[in-house]
This record gives C-alpha cells, structure tokens and sequence, in this order.
C-alpha cells in the first residue's frame, strides 16, 4: 500500500499516541472535504493496512488499540453528519447485532450499528461473546429482519454456522436474513457462503446498503 501525506501523518500521531489531535485532525479534513472522502481515502486504507500488519506480528497491541479508538471517535463524530442521517420517522426495519461468541471484537460492530442506525435501522446490539441460540432468541423476540454478526478470526466464525442452523431449525429461513462481517471475510470471501451468511460489507460504511439488499430479498 502506498501511504498518502495525510496518513503519514495520522500515523505519526497515533504512533506519539496523540489520540485527540488525530481525531481532530480527521475532523478537519472532514469539513473540508466530506467525511466520505476522509472515511474512504485516508481511514480505512490505513485501519486495512495496520490490521495486516497486527495479523503479521509488526504492530503493537497498543497501536491497534490506539488506531482502533481513534476510529471509533471520528466514525461517532461522522455520524451526526447530514451525509449519514435518515430524516425518515420511520424504520426500515429490526437489526440483532452482536460478536459470535468467542469473539471480543467490538470495534467494527460498533462501527455497523453506528452507521445503521443514522440509516434508519433499528438496531438490537447484543455485545460481544453471543452464543448462537441468543441470536434467534433476539430475533424471534423483536421479529428482526436480519441477524448482523461481526467474527474477526477464522476460528470463531466457525462458529456463526450455529445461527443458520438455529435460523432453519426455528423455521425462520423465509423471515430473517443473516449478514456477517469481519476482517475473515475480506482474506476469505467464500466463507460467507461457507457458514450460511446471505450477505458482507466490506466496510462498516457500506454495512446499510447490504442490509438495504438484504431486505429487498426478503421481501420477494
């Protein structure tokens, strides 16, 4: 990957763990530009390339930390923005969220509820760590639309095959809809057909327009 100006310099910032100055520093560029142009050409590269660099032992548990808080405060911010609100009273529809269990993961979980709900979802998050029978439990108790479910690691979305099993066992498969998301499915994106997913988003940010899609085909 090759590092923009402007990453270098959110790096050296996170590097100096000066979290404040690179959100505010974000910001600004935001106002500037819009908060898509920063999101999509300054941000997410970067949180792509650190999170290689993680997996390949060459970052720093305290940078991934640190890059990921900084993340989630500029997605916040992003957020109140006229670009990500809905002015529709009305929901599109139930979204049960949650991290699979063994999965303790919940940046961009919480990233995909941020921008679903600004989107006019109404989300159900449930945390991290979530057995497969508290899915369809949230499911069937709020009569959700779609099942959202977040694994980083190949290991523990094994585990999201539980869901579609709970899903067809529950006579649910024509009701609800089950996305999923994760670094996993960017290096292997066959897993999602692999453990029964309808659906992924590459980015939080894109997470509304599949779950937009999803319903459109629970609807035919």
């Amino acid at each position: 990957m090759e590092i923009t100006e402007k990453q270098k310099i959110l790096a050296e910032l996170i590097s100096e763990g000066e979290k404040d100055s690179a959100v505010k520093m974000l910001t600004d560029w935001a106002y500037e530009t819009t908060f898509k142009e920063v999101i999509f050409n300054v941000l997410e590269p970067m949180l792509v390339h650190w999170g290689k660099l993680w997996m390949q032992g060459k970052l720093s548990l305290a940078h991934g930390y640190l890059s990921g808080k900084v993340a989630e405060e500029f997605y916040l911010i992003a957020s109140t923005d006229e670009t990500f609100r809905t002015n529709k009273s009305e929901t599109k529809g139930t979204i049960i969220l949650g991290n699979i269990e063994d999965d303790f993961h919940p940046l961009g979980r919480r990233l995909v509820g941020i921008y679903a709900q600004a989107a006019g979802w109404n989300i159900i998050d449930l945390g991290s760590d979530i057995p497969a029978e508290q899915f369809i439990e949230q499911a069937i108790a709020h009569r959700a639309d779609i099942i959202a479910i977040s694994a980083m690691m190949f290991t523990t979305a094994k585990n999201i095959i539980k869901v579609r099993q709970g899903i067809e066992q529950a006579g649910l498969s024509e009701k609800v809809k089950m996305a999923v998301g994760g670094a996993v499915f960017k290096l292997r994106p066959e897993l999602v057909g692999e453990i029964g997913g309808d659906g992924t988003a590459d980015t939080a940010i894109n997470a509304p327009e599949l779950f937009d899609r999803l319903m459109k085909m629970k609807q035919k």
